[in-house]
């Protein structure tokens, strides 16, 4: 069933097993179930570790278990994992199998030892790229804690259950039966979710850390860059981020990325903090700035605050806290989000297959949206506020060509309607006559563009009128020793590539700063 190169990899990866699994699988007589029999039976005889069995214990089919053998470690996918949850199960079979996560040993010991019973269930879709964190982090708590289960479920193959528990946005989690969370979450994230007095313990940490030479505030493509190009002059180096990647993690497919022919976001998001990970910097994940206190004199030390109520001092500082999908600031967006309203069209699009959606914007973004989406559901309609498509002219060729696809012009989303579980339409306003519409849909999928994460800042230092931070060549901000780099800023063309290039900028500058006012404390 897997390709000869794919086989080779997993084959390989497989080596690696200590301790002998087993799969056991629960079947019908449906084709689904055919191809999952297939698949289990290749990787069984991959390995001398793995044996087969089918069972049938488990009500949802096709579904099977990554057992520990002779113990209650085991994992669960309902579903066949393949796709961009192939690296879920490799990955799965590997931890059941003995192979030690690389997760931090302090993560590692807060899960063992989480004193409740935790039953998780994420539904997925195999072409949602932000799925297999979750998937992951979830797979490793229930192998490290027996008190916790998890099992991973193909929301396409178990459409039943999918509108039954309303989901409509992957990944979606369910505790105890219950929503617990939906989107992308990294394993501190969940942990700090369900681990009371976490995020207070996090927190007091970073309070007794001494000052940095240069503190970076943001994971992205900038934010590495320039964490990179400190730690390398041999400085005290932090970095503060909500998560390591920033927008990146949300990219379906880089291709413009100079000597990388062809990438996906999380994978280069991984590449990124693996980089910054080799050199001595100070990385702390889940963290927002809330303020940040300029320094009283020459050479004094910046504050940056931060939402958990913890603060940190540096010499200076780097700016590069990204930017976020604009919303359309309706009644209803907010109330519908991830109830038919969401952002990532790869993502939630299998979810809505054979309903009527909307896509909100014109540009390259919304009309390739689009385009991907007529694949899958029934009807789409793109809505644009300008009178023209703003996208290339060869996207505007195919999106026309498709027969289940209308464009309104000149219209503007005036209301997000819904029965209080889910979107049942939207009403839109002709902006040539004035006279007010309604559509019936199931789902609205928004790409209008990007906003800075710079709330925070106001106040602190100069932002243009479109909230960016602004800057010089050299990434110097309005505030001496604060600098920015990135799709925050005013630099023209929000682009990953520049965005390192940025980084890289601001961090010589910044140590360029340093030494003609003081000397770096990691000197």
């Amino acid at each position: 069933m897997l390709d000869t190169s794919l086989a080779g990899q997993l084959k390989s990866l497989l080596e690696r097993l200590t301790v002998p699994i087993e799969l056991v699988s629960s079947l019908d007589d449906g084709p689904k179930s055919a191809e999952l029999a297939e698949l289990l039976t290749e990787i069984a005889a991959m390995s001398d570790k793995i044996t087969y069995a089918r069972t049938d214990d488990d009500a949802r089919r096709p579904s099977f278990a990554i057992r520990r053998t002779g113990t209650d470690v085991e994992v669960r996918f309902a579903g066949i994992p393949l796709g961009h949850e192939f690296s879920s199960l490799a990955l799965a079979l590997l931890q059941v199998g003995g192979y030690p996560s690389k997760e931090a040993p302090e993560l590692l010991e807060q899960v063992r030892n989480l004193d409740a019973d935790l039953h998780f269930e994420t539904y997925f879709s195999l072409s949602c790229q932000n799925c297999p964190d979750v998937v992951q982090a979830l797979n490793l708590m229930a192998i490290l804690n027996p008190r916790i289960s998890h099992v991973a479920i193909d929301g396409a193959l178990f459409k039943d259950e999918v509108e039954q528990r309303k989901v409509l946005a992957v990944p979606t989690v369910f505790l105890n039966g219950e929503v617990f969370d939906s989107g992308r979450m990294t394993l501190e994230q969940i942990i700090g979710k369900v681990d009371v007095g976490a995020a207070q313990r996090t927190a007091e940490a970073i309070a007794e850390k001494e000052p940095f030479d240069v503190l970076v505030v943001g994971g992205g493509p900038a934010g590495a860059a320039a964490a990179i190009y400190a730690a390398r002059k041999g400085i005290r180096t932090g970095v503060v981020a909500e998560r390591f990647g920033g927008q990146v993690l949300d990219t379906m497919s880089i291709e413009n990325y100079i000597s990388v022919p062809h990438t996906e976001g999380p994978k280069y998001a991984a590449a990124l903090e693996a980089h910054v990970n080799e050199y001595d910097v100070d990385v702390m994940k889940t963290q927002r700035g809330a303020k940040l206190l300029p320094a009283l004199d020459e050479g004094g030390l910046i504050e940056i605050s931060l939402e958990s109520g913890a603060s940190l001092t540096a010499r200076t500082v780097i700016l590069s806290t990204g930017a976020r999908w604009r919303a359309m600031d309706v009644p209803g967006e907010a109330e519908y989000r991830n109830k038919g309203v969401t952002y990532c069209p790869h993502c939630d699009g299998p979810l809505f297959k054979g309903k009527r959606v909307a896509v909100v914007g014109g540009g390259n973004s919304g009309v390739e949206a689009a385009i991907d989406l007529a694949g899958v559901v029934s009807h789409v309609t793109l809505i644009e506020f300008d009178s023209v498509l703003r996208a290339d002219e060869v996207l505007q060729r195919k999106l026309r060509s498709l027969p289940n696809v209308d464009i309104l012009l000149s219209t503007l989303t005036t209301e997000v309607l819904g029965d209080g579980d889910q979107v049942t339409g939207l009403t839109y306003q002709d902006r040539t006559t004035g006279e007010s519409h309604q559509l019936d849909l199931q789902g609205v999928f928004v790409q209008i563009g990007l906003l800075p994460n710079t709330e925070w800042l106001e106040g602190s230092v100069e932002l243009s009128k479109r909230g960016e931070i602004v800057i010089d060549e050299r990434g110097q901000t309005s505030v001496p020793g604060v600098f920015a780099a990135g799709d925050c800023t005013t630099v023209p063309f929000k682009q990953i590539v520049i965005a390192a290039g940025a980084g890289a900028t601001a961090a010589l500058s910044a140590f360029d700063h340093l030494i003609r006012t003081t000397a770096p404390v990691g000197s």
